[in-house]
């Protein structure tokens, strides 16, 4: 049994000792992993060098970016050199350029270069890559968490493929989680995983598989760590002779939830994003806004994060919130929340937090009015109830061929000769005349709108 002692000795993490030696391995990313692929053809090791091209990996950390670049290495067993841009400058690049040629001439061999974070190279840093892309020297795989639009030098980009990966998805992690606690690169089944203690990765890790691996690696020290102390492996082997039983069959430690915990440092939010927590809590997080409560808004917030809610679930339900519990008494807040929502699909999290939680406290601190939410629900109640009629001639479209001859528009009145923009018309079928279905409340911006309103209706005869 593989010992906590060996498992904390300073080993190559985890996390790492599990990257994939070939595309097959690899988690996620279906979409730029199908047959014919740039990737794929990337990593063929029968395809000519001058099909290949060089690709720019955008996506959020833990994505798989420096996984892919070492799969294709390993796969198409082309030379593979690795900078990173926070630490390498022009210099670092020129030789990698000047022993990619060398190797080209002498022995044939293609270089791969891959520039973690090209991100943080500055425009001359770039440029010194450009011969090296153009002249086929190198084959560039570039990472990087930002958009490329505004992080990469157009001449780079024009370049080269920009191919976009998606976070992982729980299924994916899990698949990742179990196999490193059974492969001989990972725990090597030093340790078993509790179903509740799986789920409690996946959901920490949201999306980031570096992070569900790094989790495991530790909750694996704090389980093994735990039955040393309980007995040691020496002592259970014993026992287990004592009692005529093979020392193979001897428990194998079980990494629980509360390892989980211990191990991350963080407390295990009771949260299931397909079960009951998952309503409770954005039920309470809408109703806390409603209320006009910053504080329970913000700790319902902070769970959902927590917890590795999807993010862009929480910012669609800030948008319905702002039209449902604000609409007209701020019109201003739908255009926030709208923001916030982008703002999160632009920068990701963990900073999406900020854009998130500056929606809620608007939201929330806000005047309320759910009047135009109320007008429509009932507007669809009449129609659905058969409360509908014909449209009134004069508002009937009467540009096409023979409309006018069937009266179509005859009568109506054009709003904008008038002084005020507003003359005396019938809109609503003759069904519904005086029926209403929108009334402001006299709060925040729509005070306003009620006045107005309450003018309109004189003129248009309808009190």
């Amino acid at each position: 049994m593989t010992s906590a002692a060996a498992l904390l000795s300073g080993q190559t993490p985890l996390a790492v000792r599990m990257r994939p030696v070939s595309l097959a391995e690899v988690a996620g990313q279906k979409h730029l992993l199908r047959a014919g692929s740039p990737i794929v053809a990337l990593a063929d090791p029968a395809a000519a060098s001058p099909g290949a091209v060089s690709i720019i990996l955008w996506g959020p950390p833990g994505t798989g970016k420096t996984t892919l670049a070492q799969a294709i290495a390993r796969s198409s067993g082309r030379r593979f050199v690795e900078l990173s841009a926070i630490t390498a400058g022009v210099k670092d690049v020129r030789e990698v350029m000047q022993e990619a040629i060398t190797q080209r001439d002498l022995y044939g061999q293609t270089t791969i270069l891959f520039l973690d974070e090209i991100h943080r190279f500055t425009k001359a840093q770039q440029d010194a890559l450009l011969p090296g892309v153009e002249n086929g020297w190198v084959l560039l795989i570039a990472a990087t968490t930002e958009n490329p639009s505004f992080s990469v030098i157009s001449p780079l980009l024009s370049r080269s493929l920009l191919l976009t990966l998606q976070p992982l998805t729980d299924d994916d992690i899990g698949v990742l989680v179990d196999r490193a606690v059974v492969d001989a690169r990972g725990l090597h089944g030093s340790v078993t995983l509790a179903e509740d203690a799986r789920a409690a990765l996946i959901r920490l890790a949201s999306g980031d598989a570096r992070r569900a691996l790094t989790g495991l690696e530790a909750a694996a020290a704090v389980a093994l760590s735990t039955a040393e102390v309980g007995g040691g492996d020496e002592d259970e082997e014993a026992g287990a002779q004592a009692a005529g039983e093979d020392a193979e069959t001897v428990a194998v430690p079980e990494v629980s939830a509360d390892d989980v915990a211990q191990a991350v440092d963080k407390a295990l939010l009771r949260y299931d994003r397909q079960g009951d927590e998952h309503y409770d809590v954005i039920s309470a997080f809408i109703k806390s806004i409603r209320g006009s409560d910053p504080d329970a808004a913000l700790h319902y917030l902070a769970r959902m994060i927590e917890a590795g809610e999807d993010p862009r679930f929480i910012a669609r339900r800030l948008v319905i919130s702002a039209s449902e519990d604000v609409g007209l008494a701020d019109p201003q807040a739908l255009g926030i929340a709208v923001a916030a929502a982008d703002a999160v699909a632009f920068i990701g999290m963990p900073e999406g937090r900020i854009p998130l939680a500056e929606a809620t406290v608007y939201l929330a601190t806000t005047a309320k009015s759910n009047a135009a939410y109320v007008g429509i629900d009932a507007a669809i109640a009449d129609i659905r109830a058969g409360g509908f009629g014909r449209v009134p001639l004069h508002l009937r479209d009467a540009h096409y061929p023979g409309a006018k001859q069937l009266g179509h528009g005859r009568g109506y009145v054009y709003p904008h000769d008038s002084e005020y923009g507003i003359l005396p018309q019938q809109y609503l079928p003759d069904e519904l005349q005086g029926r209403r279905y929108y009334e402001p409340k006299n709060l925040g911006a729509e005070r306003d709108v009620s006045a107005r309103l309450e003018r309109i209706r004189r003129i248009l005869g309808d009190r």
